[in-house]
């Protein structure tokens, strides 16, 4: 009996992590991707890996999904994680006025926190601005973007995933009464145009989402949102650092590597492949880089970059909108089978996102498989390129 044969649109977290989750239960996997693994979103963010603190106010849903997959990630791929911890740190009276609200919210979300006096907490982290108050101490993390996406395609790949980079989606292919049963793609590295047909197409493209949708008249509700990044040049601290307040722009500083990274704006486009990095938001970043941490207006600017969030939902402002994700069965949206989108998420809730998303799948498909992958440790992110 031949194996069901699943497309997936996208080699980044989301779609690796798919690949991999649908390769476990037994499918046959193409991952076509237009660019290099990580070579949209995934590859520009800052590397955060969610203990929820900063959504456990406002968007639950969202921490509890952070909590429990951050500890799943560190226990199946701890070679990528870098698990130091984070801070939410009070500077003001009117960062303390949120305290009771985070800590409510902390506990609601069951995520551990841990109050530091300030003596406690420059001790640790000795370039944190010395006019803050107090901190909470939360199981934040950081991991590497192209490393934890390629330990997924390695994985995938040794249970028998095949992945197409540089193979742009051109059209999608549907029978006589609509339905998609493939993709045609342009191979960037010959010229050439194939198809690939399966029986299922997953799309798995984030903020590219609606235009993959739109070839079949289908739609999803995501609004893209980029936000600026800085990327300094020394690593500065060796915890994420939150501002103790509501989600704004410019309230996080963390570590990657040898770098340290503050973020975010948030701000709305059209053409989703063109995300203006705004020279004023990139002072914005640096003050409140120097605010957190005053050592960083005495250190080399590295880079600056902008990522597009694919968040749900439609009208108001960025920030307002759910960081959960959403698996979009279009037989039932559009009533377009043989199609299902998967989008919104964190990078943190990756795996989660590809555990749904082949529920869905199997669902269609009249197959019974549970999910293993919490349980099953990645392989190296090396071994992609020498299986």
């Amino acid at each position: 009996m031949s194996k069901p044969h699943a497309i997936i649109i996208g080699a980044g977290f989301t779609g690796t992590a798919t690949a991999h989750e649908l390769a476990l239960r037994g499918f046959d996997v193409t991952v076509v991707e237009r660019g290099n693994f990580v070579s949209g979103t995934s590859g520009r963010t800052h590397g955060l890996l969610h203990s929820g603190g900063r959504y456990c106010v406002k968007d639950q849903e969202s921490a509890i999904e952070c909590i429990e997959e951050n500890y799943i990630l560190r226990k199946i791929v701890p070679d990528v994680i870098e698990p130091n911890g984070g801070l939410f740190v009070a500077f003001d009276e009117q960062d303390l006025a949120y305290e009771e609200t985070f800590i409510k919210g902390t506990q609601e979300c069951g995520i551990p926190i841990d109050e530091l006096t300030k003596e406690k907490t420059l001790a640790l982290e000795p370039n944190l601005n010395p006019k803050m108050i107090k901190a909470y101490l939360v199981p934040d993390g950081t991991f590497d973007p192209l490393r934890l996406a390629l330990a997924f395609a390695a994985t995938a790949k040794s249970n028998g995933a095949e992945f197409l980079l540089y193979h742009e989606v051109e059209s999608l292919i549907q029978d006589g009464n609509g339905n998609v049963v493939g993709v045609k793609v342009w191979d960037r590295t010959s010229n050439q145009r194939n198809e690939i047909r399966g029986d299922i197409v997953v799309s798995a493209t984030g903020v590219w989402a609606g235009k993959i949708t739109a070839m079949v008249g289908g739609h999803v509700p995501i609004q893209p949102t980029p936000g600026v990044m800085v990327a300094f040049d020394q690593r500065l601290i060796e915890r994420t650092i939150n501002r103790l307040r509501k989600s704004s722009d410019g309230d996080i500083i963390l570590p990657q590597r040898q770098m340290s990274i503050v973020g975010t704006t948030s701000y709305e486009v059209e053409d989703v492949d063109y995300n203006p990095v705004i020279e004023d938001q990139i002072k914005q970043m640096i003050d409140c880089a120097i605010e957190l941490t005053p050592v960083v207006e005495h250190t080399r600017i590295r880079g600056v970059y902008t990522a597009a969030r694919p968040l749900i939902g439609s009208g108001g402002p960025g920030r307002s909108l759910s960081r959960t994700f959403k698996c979009f069965d279009h037989k039932e949206t559009d009533n377009i089978d043989g199609f299902v989108t998967i989008t919104g998420g964190k990078a943190t809730t990756c795996r989660g996102m590809a555990e749904q998303t082949a529920n869905v799948v199997c669902d269609k498909l009249g197959i019974s498989v549970e999910s293993t992958s919490k349980e099953v440790p990645l392989l190296s992110y090396r071994k992609y390129y020498t299986l």
